[in-house]
């Protein structure tokens, strides 16, 4: 049957509102799914956003939005809740860096996904499930060849190679939720995200109080909520120090990319990385923020778009 002008319109709407759908995993939980753009497309024209820690689907929103209208008529972009947000499951007890690849995969399964984008702490995500689909995360059970990315690409990947960035904020982050100071927990995490240039140098305590007044806000009751599966996700792949060599054999059209006003922790990483895998390529934002995806900066959506566009 022929695509009327009516029903191509109807997709291009349906696409901009995001059609929701669920994913079951293999331990039982459910993942929570919005696409954008024409939500039928083909694998080859789909672009799977893992998004980074304290932040929920919705929140990336203007970016696959923005993305998929960058990548034009015919691709859609697929956004999943990791646990512990939105409309997923919560961490399982024996919540691991596998849970996660696990997730990506059934994602990817179900949605026939082809291309793979990583923001942060899912750039960690992505890039460990490319790995471990390939094979070479040293015990084959996640080795899936089909699910190796045609193009796979990350911003800012919150990877601790060899060591470079100290974790130790973390372990006190968890101690000030454990004792349900929330606020305190959340000025440990910033300055120890170094998020802003001016922000990261302000005292624990004249932060905790700034960011108290934050949480009484909508946003920042899902930062409250979010704080706990957070921190437990940083732990789980920042904790473990990995090398660089670790992701050699990453796919040669992997493209790495960091914000130029990021913390230059995420520089680093990226340039190491790419260095390691032979055929990548490296980009730099000149504007560039941790959080310019989700704020769906132009210049870098455009980019994003150029790159899986081929």
């Amino acid at each position: 049957m022929p695509i009327t002008r009516a029903t191509r319109q109807a997709r291009r709407t349906r696409g901009r509102r995001g059609h929701d759908s669920t994913v079951a995993t293999p331990d039982g939980g459910l993942l929570g799914v919005t696409s954008y753009g024409t939500v039928d497309a083909p694998g080859e024209r789909r672009v799977l956003v893992v998004g980074g820690a304290f932040i929920t689907a919705l929140i990336y929103r203007p970016f696959a939005l923005r993305l998929s209208q960058a990548l034009g008529d015919g691709w859609a972009v697929d956004v999943f809740d990791r646990r512990g947000r939105g409309k997923s499951s919560e961490q399982p007890p024996n919540y691991a860096m596998s849970t996660e690849i696990s997730d990506v995969a059934a994602v990817l399964r179900e949605t026939g996904a082809r291309n793979l984008f990583g923001h942060s702490l899912g750039g960690a995500v992505v890039l460990n499930a490319v790995q471990a689909f390939q094979g070479h995360d040293g015990d084959g059970a996640s080795a899936d060849p089909e699910l190796v990315p045609d193009r796979l690409a990350v911003y800012d990947p919150a990877i601790n190679i060899e060591g470079s960035l100290n974790s130790s904020w973390m372990r006190a982050c968890v101690r000030e939720i454990e004792a349900g100071r929330t606020a305190r927990a959340l000025a440990i995490m910033h300055r120890g995200q170094q998020r802003t240039a001016t922000l990261s140098k302000v005292p624990v305590p004249l932060l905790a109080g700034l960011l108290a007044a934050a949480t009484r806000t909508p946003f920042g009751r899902t930062a409250r909520k979010l704080v706990t599966s957070g921190t437990g996700e940083l732990l789980a792949a920042l904790e473990e120090v990995e090398s660089v060599e670790d992701f050699a054999g990453l796919p040669p059209n992997t493209r790495f990319m960091a914000g130029a006003r990021s913390a230059s922790y995420f520089q680093e990483t990226a340039r190491q990385l790419h260095a390691a895998v032979r055929g990548s390529t490296y980009t730099e934002s000149p504007d560039g923020l941790h959080g310019s995806v989700p704020a769906a900066v132009t210049e870098l959506v455009d980019d994003i778009a150029a790159y899986f566009r081929g």
